[in-house]
């Protein structure tokens, strides 16, 4: 099994595509609340992204975006369903972790849906710590913020 992690931006055309995945994937998820979700999840302007290929298939994607001068903010984290279990994740976790601390971030923040059990399991499983919720999600009942020192 070949695999090659793509650092790009929001305009590489595969980043875009499982990004529209993760959207319909999550608008059954959230049920109502995504339109809510939707307003923080624009792509436009992300320099940070990266995409994963296995065998030549992209099967997986994440991103960052600076919070402030330390800390940077998790984004748009997935991979498709038929992928799932096999490490992948962790794998694409990683490499945004090793970018991150390149561009000189040392905390890492992200924001999850209650209904996103996957996803809050692997982020406590790669030492992510549960937080208050920050910024926007303050007070959104339905929303988990995870935090790491990188």
């Amino acid at each position: 099994m070949k695999s090659a992690i793509i650092r790009t931006n929001s305009e590489n055309k595969d980043f875009q595509s499982l990004v529209k995945e993760l959207d319909a994937d999550l608008a059954v998820r959230d049920g109502e609340d995504h339109s809510f979700y939707h307003q923080f999840n624009g792509i436009t302007h992300i320099r940070h992204a990266l995409v994963l290929r296995v065998n030549d298939i992209t099967i997986g994607c994440c991103a960052f975006k600076k919070s402030d001068s330390k800390t940077a903010e998790i984004k748009r984290m997935f991979v498709k369903r038929e992928n799932r279990g096999k490490g992948f994740s962790k794998l694409i976790l990683s490499e945004l972790e090793n970018w991150a601390k390149e561009e000189g971030f040392s905390t890492l923040i992200l924001e999850t849906g209650k209904k996103n059990f996957e996803a809050a399991a692997l982020y406590q499983k790669m030492n992510y710590q549960r937080t208050p919720n920050f910024a926007q999600y303050i007070g959104i009942e339905n929303s988990l913020c995870f935090e790491k020192n990188i």
